[in-house]
């Protein structure tokens, strides 16, 4: 795996984040491992990473047995409401609620839920999942009613040709974000930014940013 990458990413998320006057404590990596070894894992969580995010649900329970306890796994795909049993327990973040359907699942189970984040299709893509932006405000607070402990909102906008295209779905996202902790000040996160657009992300708010190639292969495709 080539290390350089990593060290690339985060010194990339700091420079993002001094041009607005923010604090790179503020925001997490989730380096994300999909399709990646579980030797290429365990490589960076050598470096110090704990946060991981998968998004195949027989794929990351077969991982989780391998790695140590102490990682943080994040899931970051579409979840059917069938295999939310398979990753509910080892979850430390859910990113992509969607659906009461789904939060009716993921309340299946013994103990607390994990937490979520409410996933917005803020480009209005039919292929997308997620709330559209006009249901979040009702749907956030069914789930919470319904005993979710709801974190913040995620978004994965439109592929563009730039990152600077993906800059007014994260406003967007920032400012939907900003409305709902009026009444729900526990929706506070952001999980926005992928390879190809994390520095804007941080520069419009994220909290949380969902990397995978930048880091496993040192490329700047979008993951």
């Amino acid at each position: 795996m080539a290390l350089s990458g990593f060290h690339e990413v985060i010194e990339r998320a700091g420079a993002a984040a001094e041009r607005v006057d923010r604090s790179r404590d503020e925001i997490t990596l989730v380096a994300v491992s999909k399709g990646r070894t579980v030797d290429q894992i365990r490589e960076l969580y050598e470096l110090g990473h704990r946060d991981f995010g998968e998004n195949r649900a027989a794929e990351m329970a077969e991982k989780v047995p391998q790695l140590p306890e102490d990682i943080r796994w994040h899931y970051v795909g579409m979840l059917q409401s069938n295999k939310a049993r398979l990753v509910r327990d080892q979850t430390h973040l859910l990113h992509s609620m969607d659906r009461v359907s789904l939060a009716k699942s993921w309340l299946k189970g013994i103990g607390e839920p994990p937490p979520v984040m409410l996933q917005v299709n803020v480009g209005r893509e039919e292929q997308k999942g997620g709330a559209l932006p006009e249901d979040v405000s009702t749907l956030a607070a069914r789930f919470v009613a319904m005993g979710l402990e709801v974190r913040g909102l995620m978004a994965i906008p439109p592929l563009g040709e730039s990152a600077e295209e993906s800059r007014p779905y994260f406003s967007a996202l920032r400012e939907l974000r900003d409305e709902l902790r009026v009444e729900l000040p526990t929706v506070d996160g952001l999980s926005m930014g992928m390879t190809n657009d994390f520095e804007v992300a941080i520069e419009e708010g994220a909290s949380f940013i969902r990397v995978g190639r930048a880091i496993f292969e040192s490329t700047v495709d979008r993951d």
